[in-house]
């Protein structure tokens, strides 16, 4: 697995996740415009569920071109990558398993979506992120399911709204899941020496 650690390492890598994820976070932000439009000011932040989770790993690659990293939002990443990525595959499965069909937007969802959740866990190992870090985290997709699933600000699927109730309850054993993930792959397990970009983390602190 060492030649894929440091092709995912490699600076063109990197720069290539930065332009791809900045795409996929525009277009999601733009997914969400007619929701956004009808959302009380106090809850828009956290609506737009996998372009904000796709915003925190933006963040990440921007502070390791740099040299630096960002562990807050390396464990954010990991966690929201993880959670909404699978999430928004269900969701479109259901949504072809309930009606029978599924246009071409729910497939690119599916593909763009799954891209997310595995993205997230292959950069695991480079992530500096602690518990409290990893905590922080939790609270934050912990609270968004709140607002989601309580403030009904769930993103909308009409052909789903008979289900909103066992999706509430799948979706907040998801972000636990999630979250125990997010623990035993950016703590628990051995981190990688090098820091995406192409440096050091040694280099990186001098």
């Amino acid at each position: 697995m060492a030649w894929l650690y440091a092709l995912l390492a490699s600076r063109p890598v990197v720069w290539l996740l930065l332009f791809v994820n900045a795409a996929g976070t525009i277009y999601g932000y733009y997914w969400y415009r007619y929701q956004l439009a009808d959302t009380p000011p106090v809850f828009l932040p956290f609506v737009p569920d996998s372009p904000t989770a796709s915003l925190f790993f933006l963040v990440v690659l921007v502070a390791w071109l740099f040299g630096r990293s960002a562990p807050l939002f390396e464990a954010l990443a990991l966690v929201t990558l993880v959670k909404y990525g699978i999430w928004a595959v269900v969701m479109n499965v259901l949504v072809w398993r309930v009606t029978g069909t599924l246009d071409w937007a729910g497939w690119m969802l599916i593909v763009s979506h799954g891209a997310m959740a595995i993205e997230g866990m292959l950069y695991a190992r480079f992530y500096r992120f602690r518990f409290l870090h990893l905590m922080l985290a939790a609270v934050w997709t912990l609270h968004n399911d709140v607002i989601d699933y309580v403030f009904g600000m769930m993103p909308r699927y009409s052909v789903l709204a008979d289900y909103v109730n066992e999706i509430g309850y799948f979706t907040f054993w998801l972000s636990i899941a999630s979250i125990a993930a997010a623990y035993q792959l950016g703590v628990r397990l051995r981190r990688q020496p090098l820091l995406p970009g192409g440096m050091s983390f040694r280099q990186a602190s001098e």
